[in-house]
């Protein structure tokens, strides 16, 4: 059951960060709208971190690039943490997105990093530790 639910945790990870990288080439003006002045050139940023993601999206389709792929998503979400508290301290030059989906969106992040984790680590089988030590039968 937590195989499948991991499963389940991929393919969201995988839709949102494929479908977010392709719109960072999509719809470029909205992504370099939201990017902090003081953050240099925000076009390169945008096209950077739009490759990051659908590139880190297709690494965590496989077990042997997995974990890392999720590492590197888990930095990626991070270091793009700017630019949604940049809309969220500035909702007037965004007037078509709501100031309630701007608060979400940064809850939503820190439990997407969440689930980016949990959905990316190595399932641990229960390796048998040592045993106690038995006494033979019969010795008193």
């Amino acid at each position: 059951m937590i195989r499948w639910l991991r499963y389940g945790g991929l393919a969201v990870v995988f839709a949102w960060f494929f479908m977010g990288g392709i719109t960072h080439f999509t719809n470029t003006p909205f992504f370099v709208s939201i990017v902090p002045p003081y953050v240099p050139m925000p076009l390169a940023a945008v096209y950077v971190s739009g490759v990051c993601e659908i590139a880190l999206a297709l690494g965590i389709l496989y077990p042997a690039t997995r974990q890392w792929s999720g590492n590197l998503l888990i930095l990626l979400t991070i270091a793009v943490t700017p630019a949604n508290v940049y809309m969220w301290q500035h909702p007037e030059l965004f007037p078509t997105v709501s100031p309630a989906f701007l608060s979400g969106r940064l809850v939503i992040q820190v439990l997407l990093i969440a689930l980016i984790w949990w959905s990316t680590r190595a399932v641990r089988s229960a390796a048998p530790g040592p045993q106690p030590a038995q006494s033979p039968q019969g010795a008193n």
